[in-house]
């Protein structure tokens, strides 16, 4: 039987996913925001990886595969990471830390893979700091979602938690 956190983290998470239905501005996306929520919330960690990487790939299917797939979901692997950091310390403060973080991460490992693998750029230093300056016009929408996709689910969250105390954690 399923228990009511994971039914209610899962929950939210769906909603989040289903969002991108709606019109958005490029690269306005919830999976880092995803990606920490699971890794600061699912008790087992497998599921808080698992998650993020199943959307991906449903997505990928959709959408089509790339050839910076793996830096993609190496990012949101070690954004998960960083959600393992929240545990048992979510504030306000710590959230945007993470969200901030996790988007500067993410930047700068896919903008990596984009010159390390694509032709675009010159593999020189110069050509990786364009690649980068290029990034940047995607990378302001790609904060702006960790921030308000974050702040709706781990604000949902914890106010389901003040409102039903059994989909808090007990630890022994």
């Amino acid at each position: 039987m399923l228990k009511p956190r994971f039914l209610t983290l899962t929950g939210l998470i769906l909603l989040a996913v289903a969002s991108r239905l709606l019109p958005h501005p490029p690269n306005f996306a919830p999976i880092t925001a995803i990606a920490l929520f699971g890794g600061a919330y699912y008790t087992r960690k497998w599921v808080a990886f698992v998650i993020p990487f199943i959307i991906m790939f449903v997505t990928d299917l959709i959408l089509g595969f790339h050839a910076d797939m793996l830096a993609v979901y190496v990012g949101f692997a070690l954004i998960v990471g960083i959600g393992f950091l929240l545990r048992n310390r979510i504030s306000i403060s710590k959230i945007l830390g993470a969200a901030l973080g996790g988007s500067v991460l993410f930047f700068l490992i896919t903008n990596f893979s984009v010159w390390l693998t694509g032709t675009m750029y010159p593999q020189t230093t110069s050509g990786l700091l364009a690649c980068y300056a290029a990034g940047i016009p995607f990378f302001q929408y790609s904060v702006m979602s960790t921030l308000v996709y974050s702040s709706v689910l781990f604000g949902a969250f914890e106010l389901a938690k003040s409102k039903f105390p059994e989909l808090t954690l007990v630890r022994a």
